[in-house]
């Protein structure tokens, strides 16, 4: 230590919303060097390095080879995927000196795919399975959590290849089961949940979630079977739809009734009875949703069903240009936008929507009669005490961080690229593709908040940037100080990763650092004979003579390893078997 570079600290520089991440500053792992791109530090890389070949151990075991793409990508293949046109300011864009388009790659889908038209011939070429570790960018607008949420980042982005669906489901599996060893090694809990397909495209994709109260995402959960759904795509239970003749609109007066609530105390009905009216914004088209009162609309089901990349709320002169009144909207009589209408609003009768004139509803209005319907779709976004859409169990929420994702790709771009191989027939089809990706500056950050006390980190023996923090009390000229230099070398020959504390400092200090650090074992040398091994993880401290200390340490970090890697047991969901 007496060399090391970096220092540690008394108080994290900055705000972060992620306690871990300001133990990983204090103890001189990272540092930030602009908003959402971070520096690491020999500490925190030593870590990081770990981490990666974990990763990598883990693809290799189930028939994955590591290959290396440019983080620099000719922009014309993002062009043939189109997702230079659909994606946003979160994607870099430049030009090099002879003007040709690049991007900077937020992911790797187009450079894979574009290897695999040349590397990939035959049917008996596959299946395939290429991963890497490499580093990304995404210009995010909302950089947060320190690790949690970076611009700058490394991922492990693996691709596969099959001929087939089944071949498909198969590389899914192993990759959703290697998910969770991956992460049990480095000692983070997760939960696989369904996932919105987003950017990336597909039929199906599971995201990995470690469960905090600093994530963004909201997930749901059924104890009773088992259903686990982000909240951008999880399903739910409706009731069914009300029935009854369809009766005449009837305009009431509702002043100051410009809410749902409002309304429905104002006519003494519930909020089922009326349809609530959202108007929304992308780049490109105005979108009018329309759901039971009660009841939310997702966003992402939303975007997916009109094809936006974003929406945004409209601006009250923007609902008013289509004809509409901000606070008595409806679909009722406006032009120039794209009606989507959910599918309990339309199977149902008679609700109270807003007449388009200030201070007026209207009952009885029915989508399928009253006004323009475009797109009839489920656009509502499930929420805590909704039934469980396979058997009806109440639903639970809870906070997560997306760590790692798997998606079935399909031919959404080997069809678009041309990547194709010929079958056993002569036919030349596109390749069946698979993405899959971890995010390993997340992983950390995930990590370090998971395993932290007020005092600092205590990360798994598996991802610790060394196993033991040798402590010396002494001289390191002094027959205790050729004791830790003897303990030092011997653990060293072994494979035990040690970080010796030869400074001439007090022993506070080495204290307060040892504990920010976290390391799993601290071993401490004095004059006393005898060691001090004490477990950074429980506190619990056991005296060694010193001719036994080696040996003790090693049994224990052994021991360490051992439960990190025990095999870990995984039920497949139905959607992944």
């Amino acid at each position: 230590m007496s060399a090391a570079f970096g220092s540690t600290l008394h108080t994290a520089p900055g705000h972060s919303e992620s306690s871990g991440h300001q133990m990983l500053q204090r103890a001189a792992m990272v540092r930030q060097v602009a908003q959402g791109i971070f520096a690491y530090l020999p500490l925190g890389l030593r870590t990081l390095r770990k981490i990666e070949d974990i990763l990598r151990t883990e693809m290799e075991r189930i028939g994955g080879q590591e290959v290396r793409l440019p983080v620099v990508n000719p922009a014309e293949l993002w062009k043939q995927s189109g997702r230079y046109s659909q994606i946003g300011p979160e994607l870099a864009r430049f030009a090099d000196r002879r003007g040709r388009d690049l991007v900077l790659a937020m992911t790797h889908e187009e450079v894979i795919t574009s290897l695999a038209r040349s590397e990939v011939g035959s049917y008996r070429d596959l299946p395939r399975l290429a991963f890497q570790v490499q580093t990304k960018f995404r210009d995010d607008a909302r950089p947060r959590a320190g690790l949690i949420r970076v611009r700058e980042f490394t991922m492990k982005d693996a691709y596969s290849f099959d001929r087939d669906n089944d071949g498909l489901r198969a590389q899914y599996r192993a990759q959703y089961q290697a998910y969770f060893s991956i992460f049990a090694r480095c000692g983070v809990p997760v939960r696989a949940v369904l996932a919105d397909v987003g950017m990336m495209g597909g039929t199906l994709a599971h995201e990995f979630m470690y469960l905090t109260p600093i994530g963004e995402d909201t997930l749901l959960f059924c104890e009773a079977c088992g259903f686990a759904a982000n909240r951008e795509v999880a399903s739910f239970r409706k009731p069914e739809a009300s029935n009854g003749p369809a009766l005449p609109t009837e305009e009431v007066a509702t002043p100051g009734a410009s809410t749902i609530d409002a309304l429905a105390a104002a006519l003494g009905i519930t909020a089922a009875e009326t349809a609530k009216v959202v108007f929304l914004t992308s780049e490109d088209k105005f979108v009018v949703a329309v759901v039971r009162g009660d009841m939310e609309v997702s966003e992402t089901r939303l975007a997916n069903v009109v094809g936006a990349a974003e929406l945004r709320p409209m601006t009250a002169d923007e609902i008013r240009s289509i004809g509409a009144v901000p606070g008595y909207g409806s679909p009722i009589g406006i032009t120039g936008a794209t009606i989507v209408v959910d599918h309990l609003v339309f199977d149902s009768k008679n609700f109270v929507a807003g007449a388009n004139r200030e201070g007026f509803h209207l009952r009885n209005v029915n989508a399928w009669r009253d006004h323009p319907v475009d797109i009839i779709a489920n656009i509502t976004a499930a929420r805590a005490g909704d039934p469980c859409v396979e058997c009806g169990h109440e639903l639970s929420t809870t906070r997560g961080v997306e760590m790692g994702n798997i998606f079935k790709l399909g031919t959404k771009y080997s069809a678009e690229l041309g990547a194709l191989y010929v079958d056993a027939g002569g036919e030349r089809r596109p390749l069946i593709m698979g993405c899959y990706g971890i995010g390993v500056d997340r992983l950390l950050g995930c990590a370090a908040q998971e395993h932290h006390d007020d005092k600092g980190l205590r990360l798994p023996a598996s991802i610790a940037p060394y196993h033991v923090h040798l402590t010396l009390l002494a001289d390191v000229d002094s027959e205790a100080g050729r004791v830790a230099q003897r303990v030092y070398e011997q653990l060293w020959s072994y494979g035990v990763e040690v970080l010796f504390d030869d400074r001439a400092v007090r022993a506070g200090v080495k204290f307060a650092d040892a504990d920010v650090m976290g390391l799993p074992l601290r071993v401490t040398i004095g004059k006393r004979g005898t060691a001090e091994v004490r477990d950074r993880a429980t506190g619990e401290a056991t005296s060694v003579p010193f001719d036994d200390v080696v040996t003790e340490v090693r049994e224990r970090i052994a021991d360490m390893l051992a439960k990190l890697a025990e095999p870990v047991t995984v039920s497949l969901p139905r959607e992944v078997r």
